[in-house]
């Protein structure tokens, strides 16, 4: 078995909502923990439609900190706390600049939502519920090790190892990171929003999988100016075939690529330039892992 068991697309989706798309986040189970880059739009909900526990999720890495990539991480972060009913492991949160900050101005003792979980604590009828989940009073705030990461970083964990690199998108406004997540038989590239870049090719050398924003077909996109900062059809690909990808998954998807006439199209494109494996992601799906 390897040591990446599972790799669940929620969110593959752009800012524009679709019937079938809107936001961006993965999870991965690797080595029995569960880690989730990015909380886009109802990802909490998502995790659940996947039979995902939102309390099981221990870790959590933020590409950059655009909405359709954070907006949910409110809900998630007060979801698992009032599930948790105290048991829960402290969730670990890193991303680039800002993550800690909008931790803090969220859930803090002043946060935005402060008022929510203040009343949870205290007020007797939340309490019982609090007991009757298997909680034990006093009921403690909520509790996240939050912290800002840097590029060309390595994080070592229980089996598996972080390494970042800067992702090409928005600078100077927000930072942007990519990540490989490595293990001793298993490599897996999440790029978060980037345009074509050495940084990212660099850190998909040889990697099982690459997780890469397709914004649209790579023609629309130079036709609308769309094409800085951000990775089209072949943008992807190249950068796939550059690297040595295996299998390249195609996220962040917008609404023109995600037509089917489009999407077999592309594949076609794709072709001429990555032989690799390719997937279109679908929400709420598992990316199959075997070869």
């Amino acid at each position: 078995m390897k040591s990446i068991q599972r790799l669940t697309i929620l969110g593959a989706g752009t800012p524009t909502p679709t019937k079938d798309r809107f936001g961006s986040s993965i999870v991965v189970e690797v080595n029995g923990d569960l880690v989730m880059f990015d909380c886009g739009p109802a990802t909490t909900h998502k995790l659940t439609k996947a039979g995902i526990s939102t309390t099981k999720v221990d870790y959590l890495f933020f590409s950059h900190h655009h909405f359709d990539h954070d907006v949910d991480y409110p809900c998630f972060l007060l979801t698992r706390w009032d599930q948790g009913a105290g048991k829960e492991e402290t969730l670990k949160v890193f991303g680039p600049n800002l993550t800690e900050e909008f931790t803090e101005n969220l859930i803090g003792n002043e946060g935005v939502f402060s008022h929510d979980w203040k009343a949870r604590v205290n007020h007797p009828v939340s309490q019982q519920v609090y007991v009757n989940r298997g909680g034990t009073l006093p009921r403690r705030p909520p509790v996240v090790n939050a912290k800002n990461i840097k590029a060309n970083a390595t994080y070592k964990f229980d089996g598996w190892d972080i390494h970042t690199a800067e992702a090409k998108h928005v600078q100077p406004y927000l930072d942007s990171l990519a990540y490989r997540m490595e293990t001793n038989d298993f490599s897996l590239v999440y790029t978060g929003d980037t345009e074509p870049c050495d940084s990212i090719e660099k850190l998909s050398q040889d990697a099982d999988i690459m997780i890469c924003m397709c914004w649209d077909d790579q023609s629309v996109m130079e036709k609308e100016k769309e094409n800085t900062g951000q990775c089209g059809t072949l943008g992807a690909a190249e950068m796939a075939a550059k690297a040595g990808v295996k299998h390249l998954v195609l996220t962040h998807m917008g609404p023109n690529i995600s037509k089917t006439e489009n999407t077999k199209k592309s594949l076609k494109e794709i072709r001429e330039i990555y032989s690799g494996r390719v997937t279109f992601a679908e929400e709420i799906t598992e990316v199959n892992l075997n070869y």
